[in-house]
């Protein structure tokens, strides 16, 4: 049975604590294929991950940069974990709850940090896609329009 560390009036799992005490694939891509930038405008929580693409679209490598609360930081390294050595089809399927389960759990008022993970991926993808003009499908549109628009209110909000 895994022990719960009680924290910010929630429970994290020792796999949680893991993660954020030890983060995997922690800082910045120089030349990166792909870069996304999201942020949550409830929490303040700001999350940028990169990535780097290879010949076969796989992400070869993948790395983060997350300002923000444990489970920010913990479902920041766990997206990249997901990722890295996938091929971008394979990456865009991943979900929330896989991150959620992955880190045995998450209290249900941090589960928009596993949303936000989710979202950065997605935006770098979709800045990979842009950059290199390849076909963007109807559904990642979608998706990046509703993260850009939710951006949009952050960076409007922080420049008064």
């Amino acid at each position: 049975m895994k022990k719960n560390n009680k924290i910010c009036g929630g429970l994290y799992t020792e796999k949680v604590m893991e993660t954020f005490k030890n983060p995997h694939n922690y800082g910045k891509i120089k030349n990166a294929s792909g870069i996304g930038k999201v942020g949550n405008i409830v929490c303040g929580d700001v999350m940028w991950l990169y990535i780097k693409v290879d010949k076969n679209e796989k992400i070869k490598d993948i790395k983060f940069e997350t300002f923000g609360c444990v489970a920010a930081i913990s479902t920041s390294s766990t997206i990249t974990d997901l990722a890295k050595g996938k091929t971008i089809k394979q990456a865009l399927a991943i979900e929330k709850n896989d991150i959620v389960k992955k880190l045995g759990g998450l209290p249900a008022i941090k589960y928009h940090c596993s949303i936000l993970a989710v979202d950065a991926l997605i935006e770098a993808i979709y800045d990979y896609f842009s950059k290199n003009k390849i076909k963007i499908s109807s559904d990642l549109e979608k998706k990046h329009q509703i993260i850009k628009k939710s951006r949009d209110i952050i960076e409007e909000r922080y420049k008064k």
